[in-house]
């Protein structure tokens, strides 16, 4: 694994926004002045530590489940049961991403997993995979993820349209949004963008509409569970026949304190590092909320003292504490790695990388490239 120093396309700012990456040049959030390289071996270590967690987090689900240990990871009691019978009927699931701290040379580390609603998508099975094309074509590249998420959608049966959604305010969600709805007709289904705040509520038909009070029938959400289960609006949710997707299973998944269930499950696994609900038993760690986004209220503290964090609206539920692990660092940059799963199965992997060891919505995406 190296990070090499290379001159960007002279014409990469147009190629980004032609495919869509309209965001590219905020804060310098898309770098191709570097790239990582890989070998095939790493890859392959990468690849097998993400089909291993991904079983590991579903064994993590089905105790947390059978234990009763939903409160503990601060879902409101009123969605306990909903959650069992959907994991229980094994509702239909897309994608999700586990975050990695990787150096080329130990095992993978897991340090989250970003199950609901990871965005990063068109940057990740699109953009870099033309960059790809056109500054290392003799090489290859962890990427999937197109073709997979496709295949996926045409699991779902044909019927009534898919509404994707995101954040009127939020132009990062409803490019991924965006990108996804391309998946999604390319699959053959119809679809249909509408933001969040235009979704209504038919108190006679007892469900959820769009502008055109067409019932929501089918809906991918890049509005987390954590936040739809507090809204006035949660009732409706039980009560509504949508079908979300991410399902609300996956709201388990994306809790912070699967972390700590995990180290029970598998104490000592070479791509875990070891993580508690209690503080105390860790001299040096990284604080996390159970819910949060973005890198936003992390606390590092290595013996003791506070070493990093940053700041944000997360923790009122409660916090984890994960062993502190010194990601890599490449010419002053702290990479990590994005590893994709569509359907349980890695499908590529993407890089953010940051001067700081917290990544956040801030961090750069840099491509990247593997040789035999």
């Amino acid at each position: 694994m190296q990070r090499l120093t290379i001159t960007p396309r002279p014409d990469a700012g147009k190629k980004l926004e032609q495919q869509g990456l309209s965001f590219h040049n905020w804060d310098d959030y898309w770098k191709e002045d570097a790239c990582y390289q890989f070998t095939l071996t790493q890859i392959e270590e990468i690849e097998t530590a993400t089909e291993n967690l991904y079983a590991m987090c579903q064994q993590a689900l089905q105790l947390v489940i059978d234990q009763q240990r939903l409160g503990q990871l601060g879902i409101p009691e009123m969605f306990w049961q909903a959650i069992r019978q959907s994991w229980e009927k094994a509702d239909f699931s897309i994608y999700g991403r586990f975050d990695l701290a990787y150096d080329g040379k130990s095992p993978p580390k897991m340090l989250e997993y970003n199950a609901d609603t990871p965005t990063s998508l068109l940057e990740s099975a699109v953009c870099q995979w033309y960059w790809l094309e056109d500054v290392f074509p003799q090489h290859d590249q962890f990427n999937s993820l197109h073709e997979k998420l496709v295949d996926r959608w045409k699991a779902l049966p044909k019927g009534a349209p898919v509404h994707l959604t995101s954040l009127l305010d939020n132009e990062e969600d409803w490019v991924c949004a965006m990108y996804m709805l391309d998946t999604v007709t390319q699959a053959g289904h119809q679809a249909k963008h509408i933001f969040v705040e235009d979704i209504g509520w038919d108190e006679d038909l007892k469900c959820f509409v769009d502008m055109e009070t067409e019932p929501i029938a089918r809906l991918f959400k890049l509005y987390p569970w954590e936040w739809m289960m507090r809204e006035s609006f949660a009732e409706h949710v039980l009560q509504a026949p949508t079908r979300f997707i991410e399902p609300l299973w996956k709201s388990v998944l994306s809790c912070k304190g699967l972390l700590p269930v995990l180290w029970e499950l598998f104490p000592g696994h070479p791509n875990l590092l070891p993580a508690y609900f209690d503080a105390g038993k860790l001299a040096s760690y990284a604080r996390k909320p159970l819910y949060s986004r973005e890198g936003a209220n992390i606390q590092l503290v290595r013996n003791g003292q506070l070493i990093a964090e940053d700041d944000g609206p997360y923790g009122a539920e409660g916090y984890i504490y994960q062993e502190l692990y010194d990601i890599p660092v490449f010419d002053g940059k702290y990479p990590v790695i994005g590893s994709w799963v569509v359907n349980g199965e890695p499908a590529g992997m993407c890089i953010r990388e940051d001067v700081k060891a917290i990544t956040t919505n801030m961090s750069n995406f840099v491509p990247h490239f593997f040789t035999e």
